[in-house]
């Protein structure tokens, strides 16, 4: 009983847990159904780390993004990618003042809190090439000066399906420094349904019906709090193993980095805490095994032909590989 009550009081989750699920809500008034959706946008927040949303054109990734960010009390900007996007239009660039006969740094869209990189596979490799350093280490490097951005800092991509016309396929590189990869899909009948039905009715715009229910503040604080969600050594090591299974699979050309495990650990303490729970369990790991691993690793030729995903390949290898008690 003593030791119930010691394990109670480690960590206080219980704001954190009722703001998010207040800006749950607050997506719930335009979004229909996608809640597992909601919920890894909230886990890669909290756990300071981006997003990559992948559909078809029409199945609400932009303005899902567009409404998380008003219901957050925070700066936020959209990048539009086109072919003919020039890094200097993303970071910024430097601009000669008659007054100081200077040259002035001006910040570019990518210097805010949450950036939308709406069709982020429609700009070539040396646009895309811009985000590297911002993503990982949150800083711009501009004439030999450094520009730190400020916290928090979350970039969400969207992508069409590499098969659409007029994309580029995203380098290794770029897509190990997201979070998560996160397929959007088609709604089903009931959920169409409910689509048209909330269009139709709608008297307003669809950003004028969310409210800011998370201030700047609170998502630092929780952000720093889930950093003391315990996870037990043993799960440090079946991580390891998820992660060794990628690289010895004989269907997977390339397997995931570090930074996958890296990834695996963060997202599953934020997960652990938004169901408000202080320590990580093998399931809080399997639930985001996916999203976290999907767009690291690469189906053999061979395999990919035959019509295996990486979805399917991640999932033989969480069933393979032991569960810690």
């Amino acid at each position: 009983m003593e030791n119930d009550i010691e394990f109670n009081s480690r960590l206080n989750l219980e704001d954190l847990r009722a703001s998010v699920q207040q800006v749950k809500e607050e997506l719930s008034k335009v979004i229909v159904g996608q809640k597992h959706i909601a919920n890894l946008l909230l886990t890669a927040l909290l756990a300071e780390g981006h997003v990559l949303l992948e559909g078809v054109p029409g199945v609400a990734k932009t303005i899902t993004a567009k409404l998380l960010a008003k219901s957050l009390e925070v700066d936020f900007s959209r990048i539009q990618f086109t072919p003919d996007l020039m890094p200097s239009d993303v970071l910024g660039t430097s601009i000669f003042n008659l007054k100081s006969s200077n040259f002035e740094f001006k910040k570019g869209p990518i210097f805010s809190n949450i950036i939308l990189v709406d069709e982020i596979n429609r700009a070539p490799a040396k646009t895309q090439a811009a985000l590297f350093e911002v993503m990982e280490e949150k800083q711009v490097t501009m004439d030999g000066n450094k520009y730190l951005l400020e916290s928090p800092y979350m970039i969400i991509a969207t992508q069409n399906p590499i098969e659409q016309e007029g994309t580029y396929r995203l380098p290794e590189a770029q897509l190990d420094r997201f979070l998560f990869k996160i397929t959007v899909d088609y709604p089903s009948l009931e959920e169409e349904i409910e689509v048209i039905t909330r269009e139709h009715n709608l008297k307003t715009t669809k950003l004028a019906q969310i409210v800011n229910s998370l201030s700047r503040e609170q998502i630092i604080n929780y952000q720093q709090l889930i950093t003391n969600v315990v996870v037990e050594p043993h799960l440090i090591k079946y991580i390891a193993e998820i992660i060794l299974n990628t690289r010895n699979n004989p269907f997977l050309y390339l397997g995931a980095s570090p930074r996958a495990s890296i990834a695996l650990l963060k997202a599953s303490k934020a997960f652990a805490a938004i169901n408000g729970r202080d320590f990580v369990t093998p399931e809080d790991i399997k639930q985001i095994a996916v999203p976290v691993l999907q767009h690291r690793v690469i189906i053999t030729p061979e395999r990919e032909m035959e019509g295996i995903t990486s979805v399917q390949v991640i999932n033989d290898i969480l069933q393979s590989v032991e569960i810690p008690k």
